[in-house]
C-alpha cells in the first residue's frame, strides 16, 4: 500500500526517505502532512530551540542572586530556586 518516498529537507536541502513504515505510522495517527525536515534537522530543531533569555534579580528571601526567565518588576518579589521551593512546600 505505501512505498518509500524521497523528500527534500526544507532546512538543509538534503534528500531523505519517508519510508513506507513511517507513512503507515503517520496515517494511523491521523497526521496528514508529510515531514518537511530530515531526521538530523528535526533533532536539531527539537534540541536546539530558541533559548530563553534569563534575567538576574536579587532574591527577596535570602538576598542572593536569582536567575529568572522573565523581566523582574519592582512591585513583585523574586525568589531564587531554593527560596521559591521552600515557599511552595506547604
Amino acid at each position: 500500500m505505501y512505498e518509500d518516498k524521497t523528500l527534500k529537507c526544507k532546512d538543509c536541502g538534503a534528500d531523505f526517505v519517508f519510508t513506507a513504515g513511517e507513512q503507515e505510522f503517520y496515517a494511523q495517527n491521523g497526521f496528514t502532512n508529510e515531514p518537511k525536515r530530515c531526521k538530523a534537522c528535526r533533532d536539531a530543531k527539537k534540541n536546539g530551540g530558541a533559548k530563553r533569555e534569563m534575567f538576574t534579580a536579587v532574591c527577596a528571601g535570602c538576598g542572593g542572586e536569582a536567575k529568572v526567565p522573565f523581566q523582574p518588576r519592582d512591585d513583585r518579589p523574586v525568589y531564587c530556586s531554593e527560596c521559591f521551593a521552600k515557599r511552595n512546600e506547604h
